[in-house]
């Protein structure tokens, strides 16, 4: 049986596809893929995503604190991961270049890119409030529930 906050990255691959479906909105698969990964992840204060809508990321569903609404493509830790079409995974968010502070109590943070259809369409974005919260493992475990996620995402998604 698991935890609530505990970490069962299993469990979390296992049970993710039950709450998604490639029939519902993709604002509706985003919104239980974020509160999915925010109940299986510990020690996590921020979970979710933002789109590109072509020319900025916009906030998108999410579980947390309210959030910056617009980040630009290269800046903080979600713009350079869309920029650089790459998950990047910082143990000192306040040492990053052009951090951006939404939650001072974050401390790490994962991104991942979401590409579907070979275009980047947005980002996963996790925060903790610990330092060097994530691990290689979390890492490969979130990029599994990204492919899982867009496997549930109708086409288009970003047709903001």
């Amino acid at each position: 049986m698991f935890t609530p906050g505990v970490k069962n990255h299993q469990t979390l691959l296992d049970t993710l596809p039950y709450q998604l479906s490639p029939t519902d909105p993709w604002v509706t698969t985003l919104s239980n893929a974020a509160a999915h990964l925010a109940y299986y992840l510990e020690d996590v204060n921020w979970c979710g995503f933002y789109l590109w809508d072509g020319e900025k990321l916009i906030l998108g569903p999410f579980q947390g604190l309210p959030a910056c609404t617009q980040i630009a493509l290269g800046r903080g830790v979600c713009g350079t991961a869309l920029q650089q079409k790459a998950t990047l995974r910082v143990d000192r968010v306040h040492d990053f270049p052009g951090h951006i502070a939404c939650d001072g109590a974050s401390q790490s943070e994962l991104v991942i890119p979401l590409i579907q259809n070979g275009q980047v369409i947005g980002v996963l974005d996790i925060d903790s409030p610990t330092p060097a919260r994530f691990t290689q493992e979390d890492q490969d475990v979130c990029e599994k529930a990204v492919a899982i996620i867009l496997d549930n995402l109708p086409t288009q998604v970003y047709n903001l």
